[in-house]
């Protein structure tokens, strides 16, 4: 039984060898199917990577509130020139007291503030926070450089500041930031701390955008009231309007995750409570990270389904070169037949071809498509390289793409390609085989 099928296969792969330009071009298209099939995936197993970890860093048994520029003014505010909204100092301590939260972490932020030292300046982010917002954003202080807010500047309201990696090497470039004194807005604030270079977070939900945190300055929450206050003006379009916002965020956090959806629903009653103008948005990571799979699921069916394609041209192409091979080959069939070969021989004959250019094209878009993390770094060097402006113009989660090989995508590709193989060499050979064999032998 071996040794028929090796002899079949042997047969096989000698007539595939007279033309050999013709049978690498068939291998050519599978090779491509193949490669197109993981390295689509392991692009899009390397977005979705990313999504999901960015989901993580925001915390499973966390909930976030933010505050939500509503479309929609109440009538108390429509004609005013501050437009109040969002959430409320009584909304932290009510949130604070529900059971089975174990953590709240309020936060103010102000975007596109100058921050200004000697000469020097920088458009910046200034976040007031406590001393819990470093944990909770994974950030961590540079060696050597101070340390973090803690609770005694809080309580003392004290004008100091923590400068984010890139703000501290814009203002201080050749020299230690620690000790020195900055200007935001109308104050000055001493640098006691600087963090770590942080990469930007992209954007997981309508309702919370991505973050650059290597442009922030952190001060004390109650620093922020004190020396700023809760209306702030801003330019928006050409024209100037005030807001008056107390918080733009609240991370809750509680003890387990089972306790997230219950506490999740409590929070949202009580902010439709307080709330009604829509000011609110409420984010459970959990959620998105179940959302995240779904469109990793479906994002990798809608990747295979394309590079699918390629294989079907690839099989085609298959086809199309074993009805040639079939045709020149008649006489040689006839011979065969005349000899008492049956149908199932020549049938197994011309699918051992089929087989050894698919299995072929197989294995070395296996071996091509293991490359995809070598061709994306070149490709990345030789863009940075040559064209920096446009490097510099894509969003952070695309020039910092690592694609990821799934294992299931390299067994799937290549055993789609043997299908292939099969299913378009099949009605090749049972043609072969149906020839009359008088009529073969006559054939010139």
């Amino acid at each position: 039984m071996f040794a028929k099928l090796y002899q079949t296969f042997r047969l096989g792969l000698k007539s595939l060898l007279l033309h050999k330009l013709r049978s690498a071009l068939a291998v050519l298209g599978i090779l491509i199917g193949v490669t197109a099939v993981i390295w689509l995936v392991a692009m899009g197993e390397g977005v979705s990577y990313q999504a999901q970890q960015q989901i993580k860093e925001l915390g499973a048994t966390n909930i976030i509130v933010r505050s939500v520029r509503p479309t929609k003014m109440s009538a108390e505010t429509a004609g005013s020139f501050f437009i109040d909204y969002g959430l409320k100092r009584e909304d932290f301590l009510r949130l604070k007291h529900i059971p089975s939260v174990i953590r709240t972490v309020p936060l103010r932020e102000l975007e596109s503030r100058i921050a200004r030292y000697l000469d020097r300046e920088e458009t910046v982010r200034i976040v007031g926070c406590q001393a819990e917002y470093m944990e909770m954003n994974h950030l961590k202080i540079a060696q050597g450089q101070g340390r973090f807010l803690a609770a005694e500047d809080e309580t003392s309201v004290d004008n100091v500041c923590v400068l984010a990696a890139q703000t501290a090497k814009t203002l201080f470039a050749y020299e230690s930031a620690i000790g020195k004194a900055i200007q935001l807005d109308l104050d000055f604030y001493t640098v006691v701390g600087v963090t770590n270079e942080r990469g930007s977070t992209g954007n997981i939900g309508g309702s919370f955008s991505g973050q650059n945190y290597d442009k922030d300055v952190y001060i004390p929450l109650r620093t922020l009231k004190s020396r700023i206050g809760d209306r702030v003006l801003t330019a928006k379009a050409g024209a100037r309007e005030g807001e008056v916002v107390e918080l733009n965020q609240i991370t809750v956090m509680v003890s387990d995750i089972e306790q997230v959806d219950e506490t999740a629903s409590i929070i949202g009653r009580l902010m439709e409570q307080f709330h009604r103008s829509g000011d609110y948005a409420i984010i459970v990571p959990k959620e998105l990270l179940k959302q995240a799979e779904v469109m990793r699921m479906m994002f990798n069916a809608l990747l295979i389904i394309v590079a699918g394609i390629s294989l079907l041209v690839g099989g085609i192409g298959i086809m199309n070169i074993m009805l040639a091979t079939v045709t020149e080959r008649t006489r040689e069939i006839g011979i065969r037949r005349a000899l008492g070969a049956k149908q199932r021989d020549i049938v197994y004959q011309f699918l051992s071809e089929t087989l050894v250019l698919s299995a072929t094209g197989g294995m070395l878009g296996v071996l091509f498509g293991f490359s995809v993390t070598y061709v994306v770094q070149f490709t990345r060097w030789f863009i940075e390289k040559f064209f920096p402006t446009v490097i510099q113009s894509l969003p952070p989660n695309i020039r910092e793409i690592e694609p990821r090989i799934a294992p299931w995508s390299v067994a799937a590709a290549f055993c789609i390609s043997i299908f292939v193989g099969v299913a378009f060499g099949m009605y090749p050979a049972k043609r072969a085989s149906e020839m009359d064999p008088i009529e073969a032998l006559r054939h010139e």
